[in-house]
């Protein structure tokens, strides 16, 4: 992971947070590159409150920045950086490796989530991957790649696996860490 190392990476976890399985939380446990961005409350998500944490977080990292993030993690950093986030701000974030896009419109959509509706659908400033699952019971194919189109977005289809997560059977996920290490790549061009 050369050039993972020389990048900050901020780990962006959904809804109640990721557990010991999950691939977020195996990746920071494999390289202290990796930062957990706490979010204020895991279980009664507000979308000002965690884009402002996140704001906090990438103003705080060592640039360059790339994200890493799963589920309510990814409209998270939609939002952030389409409203919240500052020119200089934007400028330290090599790219995003968004997983498992949630739709707010899908009736497991949690409902205690507020403000992460309507999704914004305009280009996003730094590189992304959005990365999706056939039968993903949050988010759909056909959202996750309306989505990756807007964002100007590489999309990715894993196949059926599920919400992409610790029951996904994912380990340590190389693969996905091949292509969040795709940014480091980039910026050092």
């Amino acid at each position: 992971m050369s050039g993972q190392e020389r990048l900050s990476t901020l780990v962006l976890p959904g809804y109640q947070n990721s557990g010991a399985g999950h691939w977020q939380t195996r990746w920071e446990a494999l390289n202290p590159a990796f930062v957990r961005v706490p979010m204020p409350d895991w279980d009664h998500p507000e979308r000002d409150a965690w884009c402002r944490t996140l704001d906090a977080a990438v103003a705080a990292a060592e640039a360059p920045v790339v994200f890493a993030a799963h589920s309510l993690g990814c409209l998270t950093t939609a939002f952030w950086a389409s409203r919240y986030a500052s020119a200089t701000q934007l400028a330290k974030v090599a790219g995003a490796l968004l997983v498992a896009l949630p739709d707010p419109a899908e009736a497991h959509f949690p409902r205690d989530a507020s403000g992460f509706a309507p999704v914004p659908l305009e280009r996003l400033p730094f590189p992304t991957i959005v990365v999706a699952s056939g039968d993903d019971p949050y988010g759909g194919v056909t959202f996750s790649q309306t989505c990756a189109n807007a964002w100007g977005s590489r999309w990715i289809d894993l196949g059926p696996r599920g919400h992409i997560n610790a029951d996904s059977g994912l380990g340590d996920w190389d693969e996905g860490r091949e292509w969040l290490e795709s940014f480091a790549a980039s910026n050092r061009r």
